[in-house]
């Protein structure tokens, strides 16, 4: 098996998929609704909403730096702001997510073991480094999360 194909299986397992940690992130995120998902119950932490596009937004962003391109991270691209609460609002940000997440995902599929060594622009980063960071920085938002829900169920 190529170490892409290891990768991709590391990344669908903390995304979506069976993951032997616990839940995957797209599972923690299961029947949160927009009113909650935009909430603030631990002071000074971020909303569940935010952290959503904030996953969704470092797909991007890794996805170009994967792909040579320059990326610019301000604050709003780092932390895009939640500018509407609706249920339609939140559908879409957790679409968005998944949509990044795909192209992500695809973007790297195609990379030989020698493309992995590769550095990726931006920090200095191989390719390799920054898809296993996709799968910590999915890990770690997603355990924020879980204690969200747990503020917002007290």
């Amino acid at each position: 098996m190529q170490e892409i194909h290891r990768i991709i299986d590391q990344m669908d397992r903390a995304f979506s998929g069976d993951a032997w940690h616990g839940p995957s992130l797209m599972t923690v995120l299961e029947g949160v609704s927009a009113e909650d998902a935009s909430k603030h119950p631990i002071h000074g932490a971020h909303s569940i909403w935010e952290l959503v596009n904030h996953i969704a937004a470092w797909n991007t962003i890794s996805q170009h730096r994967l792909a040579g391109k320059q990326v610019e991270v301000t604050p709003e691209r780092d932390w895009p702001p939640v500018w509407e609460v609706s249920e339609t609002a939140w559908k879409r940000a957790l679409n968005d997510l998944v949509e990044s997440r795909k192209r992500l995902r695809d973007s790297a599929k195609p990379f030989t073991d020698a493309q992995l060594e590769e550095k990726a622009t931006g920090p200095d980063y191989t390719r390799y480094v920054v898809l296993h960071g996709v799968v910590q920085h999915d890990l770690y938002h997603a355990g924020q999360i879980v204690m969200l829900k747990k503020a917002l169920a007290s």
